[in-house]
């Protein structure tokens, strides 16, 4: 059976729907860079979309070419990520989507190398979409969070955040976002099929505990 990494590392990827704390490690990403609504059509964010998964499932089919890459396995792609700000504020302003900056990730597996991340950039601009060379290797480690599973429409977000800020509070934690530290969102639904009050997001946020 493929590698899958959501079954693997539930408590990164299927958390309570009760917030709770979490440590998260260092892992490396794909990446592509951008700002503006995440809604426009045919904007940023959904072009930016489309070269991760390029890119991912070109390393994830690699298996069928004649690059044998070592430690390679084969693993489910794991799923899309997003980190969220806007300038001047703290955490995130629903409404005002079109000031967003973000990241979009698709985490990787162990094996891939700078190597195995330059080939496949280069695959995949030659035989998909020349962008691919947007995608970057993204080395991040989260830290300690708050993070929690919100099922339902993306515009009803502010009502869990609000429920892991207080969770937060609470117990003994303050908000920590700053240079690495971002609204972390985590989508487990494939918005194309799934009825919005049945999606499932997971939110994470940075938080430090207090002294």
């Amino acid at each position: 059976m493929p590698f899958d990494y959501k079954k693997e590392y539930k408590e990164f990827y299927l958390p309570s729907r009760i917030p709770g704390i979490v440590t998260v490690p260092a892992m490396n990403f794909l990446a592509v860079r951008g700002q503006g609504n995440p809604n426009e059509e045919k904007g940023e964010y959904k072009k930016a979309i489309g070269l991760l998964y390029a890119v991912a499932f070109t390393i994830k089919m690699s298996k069928l070419s004649n690059r044998k890459w070592e430690g390679y396995f084969d693993y489910v792609v794991p799923p899309l990520e997003g980190l969220w700000w806007q300038e001047g504020i703290q955490g995130v302003d629903y409404a005002r989507k079109e000031s967003f900056q973000w990241i979009s990730l698709i985490r990787l597996p162990e094996f891939v190398t700078p190597e195995v991340f330059q080939w496949a950039v280069e695959e995949a601009s030659w035989k998909k979409d020349p962008e691919c060379s947007k995608v970057e290797l993204f080395a991040w480690e989260e830290g300690l969070c708050v993070q929690c599973m919100h099922i339902g429409p993306y515009d009803a977000e502010p009502a869990t955040v609000a429920a892991m800020k207080e969770y937060g509070k609470k117990h003994g934690y303050t908000e920590d976002f700053g240079e690495n530290r971002f609204h972390h969102e985590i989508y487990l639904s494939d918005v194309r099929r799934c009825k919005p009050e049945r999606l499932r997001t997971v939110i994470r946020q940075p938080v430090r505990k207090n002294l």
